[in-house]
């Protein structure tokens, strides 16, 4: 039978089969693609495995090599690592087969490069998720970062120059000078950077200097995309419509709200946060953030961006849900990590279903387009209801658990916060689908060349929405999942 360890690794070392097979089938078009899709069941299948063999409960830690002392590359299982590695991989299938269809309808060079790329990104997800401290963590976020660069630049256009150098700049720029410094200071203080139950900060930093280090990962992690440092994301949009997908749903922003999470619970711990008050700062930040990303969003005409600033929205309820610092908050970052997921991913692969049918990217230019694709302004619309936090979708539960976090601690004004960006999401999602089914074309677009996009385009986005609903009847298994990490332990 196979082991724990055997199967992590598998886990983190099946993307890097992508990458050879991608380079020796650079010129097998169809089998290339297939082996890649074959690699990412592959992959969601060693994940489930760890599952299945550990049901989320950390049994063993992988330990890999030592670099300095207390300071190893090394894995293991907790329960939030676990969901967003089942949730990451999993969509990495939906996202090849949409990859496929919008990469081949669009007729892009270098696609072989492209997918190459992807599955290094994956790679480095997957180390993410199971390591066992910041230093290996830090390492595979750091790769991350890289194997994106060259997705956002794919087109080699000056514009997507340009939105990749601000992407890479400001990644870099924030875990060198931030994030790094405050390994280095965390190290310093406890001799270690191991993920611990309660966290390991407790009696090893005065009080004072708390919200310090805490300023230094809450703006070291970018990936996180908090006010004022996320303009690289809207920067971003540039990218090929799958790799917008990637960033929000499957890899780069959802690693940073994780190791925000993680870094909250297992580094500082939520009790010893909550009773420095140290993370005050921090919730009305995060609080900023969502309101003004969803503003932000609601002034953008170009479809993608607009996704982005909602995106930058979304990500602040996970920080708020770490700087609120309680178990309930906690378990609802947790699951947002999750719903989000699934909600945006939905929305971008619509977008690009748009593009590839139509090559219009800006919201004013789709009126009349539903009646022509209804299919995908349908998913559009579910996948836009979860977002917004209506039930039956699965987006319901974490608003619902960020609520009652805040009313453990008392910020009901948080609530408030919370139903505003909630009526914004109705305001810049909405309106576009309503555009798709009620307003007439005034462009000069003939829409009896307008039809349903390919099959590949829009049935990922179709499962993604479908997930939507049907997490939303199964978020109890998830929180009893969860609630061992919400708690603290491991």
């Amino acid at each position: 039978m196979i082991g724990i360890s055997t199967a992590i690794l598998c886990s983190i070392l099946m993307p890097l089969v992508g990458i050879l097979g991608n380079l020796v089938l650079r010129n097998s078009i169809n089998l290339r693609d297939s082996f890649t899709f074959l690699v990412s069941v592959l992959t969601f299948g060693s994940v489930f495995t760890v599952f299945i063999l550990t049901g989320g409960v950390q049994n063993e830690e992988l330990s890999l090599f030592m670099v300095l002392p207390n300071l190893d590359i090394a894995f293991k299982v907790e329960p939030l690592g676990l969901l967003f590695a089942l949730v990451a991989s999993g969509l990495w299938m939906l996202t090849h087969l949409y990859g496929i269809g919008y990469m081949r309808g669009n007729n892009e060079a270098r696609q072989a490069q492209f997918f190459a790329f992807f599955c290094l990104a994956i790679f480095a997800v997957m180390g993410i998720c199971f390591a066992a401290n910041m230093f290996t963590l830090f390492l595979f976020y750091e790769i991350l970062t890289l194997s994106t660069y060259p997705l956002v630049a794919h087109k080699g256009d000056p514009l997507s120059v340009s939105g990749a150098r601000v992407y890479l700049g400001i990644l870099l720029g924030t875990s060198i000078v931030f994030l790094l410094t405050g390994l280095i200071w965390t190290y310093a203080l406890v001799g270690h950077l191991d993920f611990v139950a309660g966290g390991i900060l407790n009696g090893k930093i005065a009080v004072g200097l708390l919200p310090i280090l805490l300023g230094l990962y809450a703006f070291g992690i970018g990936k996180a995309a908090l006010m004022p440092l996320h303009r690289w994301l809207p920067a971003a949009m540039v990218a090929p419509t799958p790799v917008s997908a990637l960033l929000h749903a499957v890899a780069v922003v959802k690693a940073g709200v994780f190791t925000m999470l993680k870094v909250g619970v297992y580094i500082f711990g939520i009790d010893f946060l909550a009773e420095s008050g140290a993370s005050q700062w921090l919730i009305w930040l995060a609080a900023i953030s969502i309101i003004l990303a969803s503003i932000f969003a609601l002034m953008q005409n170009n479809l993608k961006k607009r996704l982005a600033y909602s995106t930058v929205s979304q990500l602040s309820y996970v920080t708020l849900a770490m700087a609120l610092a309680t178990p309930m908050a906690a378990m609802g970052g947790g699951m947002h990590i999750a719903m989000h997921a699934f909600g945006k991913i939905a929305l971008f692969m619509c977008a690009g279903a748009i593009y590839v049918v139509t090559k219009k990217t800006d919201v004013s230019e789709l009126s009349g387009l539903g009646r022509k694709m209804p299919i995908t302004f349908i998913i559009f619309a579910i996948a836009s209801f979860s977002i917004i936090g209506l039930p039956p979708f699965g987006g319901s539960w974490p608003k619902f658990l960020l609520i009652l976090g805040a009313v453990d601690t008392g910020y009901f004004s948080i609530i408030a916060v919370l139903m505003i960006s909630s009526l914004l999401n109705v305001a810049y999602l909405l309106p576009i689908v309503g555009r798709g089914f009620f307003v007439k074309s005034k462009d000069g677009l003939d829409l009896k060349l307008i039809h349903e996009a390919p099959l590949l385009c829009w049935l990922p986005a179709a499962i993604a929405a479908g997930t939507c609903l049907l997490l939303f009847f199964y978020a109890g298994l998830i929180q009893d999942f969860l609630r061992p990490f919400a708690q603290g332990s491991i």
